[in-house]
């Protein structure tokens, strides 16, 4: 990886971590926040909720904003904006009487801001680096850093609500101002001409081939704008033209890298749920003891992408197997829950998951930015996010139900949703085909 990016990498692997840490870390103390506010079980979830749907509807928006005129003119307001949401919620449950409707609105803000910051991370990443490994190795720290927030939520959530129990919410504006200013002086914009499409033109120049020459991707309007931070922003036809050839062409292996992240979030966070409800429930494990069970799973998720980074390179065939691999795993360790009755054996099958899901997200976030040219990288890696947030909102509560009125079957419906991504890796993502020269752009008239 390239040295002099070392601490742009590790400003942008910020971004998810404190993104993470602002929605996960209520998850452990929502019972004393519902305790707190003396409101339902139904209304406290909300505060999950609104956060996701915001962050679910916004993040498509955000990404096209950030391919029309910069990945940082997005993240840094963005990262104010969650800031302030954590704010408006800290300070409504210190002063006010019955704070809950502010808070609700102040989760409101932060889903704002996180639709705008962390999915914009990816793409980012993609446009720092010039070698396709590179790209590899950094979303690999990416997801990391994503899932090391997870590890920390439970733990760090758990601990600052034992001092103060809106803490939390007051953490989160410290946080998002450490990582604006991380951004702002230390993630430098991509040289005019150092993009990966660039660096790969350039090494087919070189080599005078004719056969690279033949199949080379011709320059589209969108294409000489890819550089949208030194450039003029794309016109809006021309990025919509683009669009419509993307998901024309490369629509199968997409739909599908979609609907695999979708599911990852949905078995991880609906696993979540599952073992936090049977530790205080059947174990009477609680606080910190049991976010440190909990950070178990995440722990070895955490470290598989980091390692999964480091290792796919640029080997797309080995993205889709591992990705297959991933799911298949997931799949015997669903599967595997049925035949345990114990915590340790419970803890062994969902930490074998977390490896299956630590597996297959590096790959899925490889294939986004390998495949989808710059010009339309955040547009495309948005739709992406949005997929698993729709898993994250998704997981919890389907679990829930599950659990009430349909116990014996949790497991088979997990199992039945790994079976689906195994499928989907195995059938629909074919490396060799589905890189596709982009057609030549009619001359503008005269």
């Amino acid at each position: 990886m390239e040295a002099k990016k070392k601490w742009d990498l590790i400003s942008v692997a910020s971004i998810p971590l404190i993104m993470t840490l602002g929605n996960s870390m209520l998850i452990p103390i929502l019972p004393l926040i519902r305790e707190k506010l003396h409101v339902t079980s139904f209304q406290v979830s909300l505060l999950i909720t609104v956060y996701s749907i915001a962050a679910i509807i916004l993040i498509p928006v955000a990404g096209f904003l950030s391919d029309r005129y910069g990945r940082k003119i997005v993240i840094i307001p963005s990262l104010i904006i969650a800031g302030i949401g954590g704010a408006v919620c800290g300070f409504a449950a210190w002063f006010m009487p019955n704070p809950y409707t502010i808070i609700l609105l102040g989760r409101l803000l932060q889903g704002i801001g996180a639709a705008g910051a962390a999915p914009v991370a990816m793409p980012l990443v993609g446009d720092m680096f010039t070698e396709e490994s590179d790209v590899s190795s950094g979303l690999g720290v990416i997801e990391t850093a994503n899932t090391g927030g997870k590890v920390l939520s439970p733990i760090l959530g758990s601990a600052l609500a034992a001092l103060v129990w809106f803490l939390p919410f007051m953490a989160i504006p410290v946080f998002c101002l450490i990582s604006v200013l991380m951004v702002l002086f230390l993630v430098k914009k991509p040289e005019k001409s150092g993009g990966r499409e660039a660096g790969s033109d350039q090494k087919r120049a070189n080599t005078g081939s004719k056969a690279a020459d033949k199949n080379r991707k011709p320059q589209t309007d969108s294409a000489k704008e890819s550089d949208n931070t030194d450039g003029a922003p794309i016109s809006l036809p021309v990025f919509l033209k683009d669009l419509k050839w993307i998901f024309s062409r490369k629509g199968r292996w997409l739909y599908a890298i979609f609907a695999i992240g979708c599911i990852c979030m949905f078995l991880l966070f609906g696993a979540l749920f599952y073992l936090s409800e049977l530790l205080e429930e059947k174990y009477n494990l609680h606080g910190i003891l049991k976010g440190c069970v909990l950070a178990i799973p995440l722990t070895l998720l955490c470290l598989t992408s980091f390692i999964t980074g480091k290792i796919i390179g640029q080997h797309k065939k080995r993205m889709k197997w591992l990705t297959f691999a991933g799911s298949l795993l997931a799949l015997g360790a669903t599967l595997g829950c049925l035949f345990f009755s114990s915590l340790y054996g419970l803890l062994t099958m969902l930490s074998l998951l977390g490896i299956g899901i630590g597996l297959a997200l590096p790959c899925l976030d490889a294939f986004i930015t390998a495949g989808i040219d710059k010009a339309q990288r955040g547009t495309i890696s948005s739709f992406y996010s949005s997929m698993r947030f729709i898993g994250v909102a998704v997981g919890p509560p389907v679990v829930s139900v599950l659990l009430s009125r349909y116990p014996t079957i949790l497991f088979y419906v997990l199992g039945a949703a790994c079976l689906l991504a195994a499928l989907l890796a195995l059938f629909a993502i074919h490396p060799s085909t589905d890189e596709e020269p982009r057609p030549k752009p009619e001359p503008s008239p005269a």
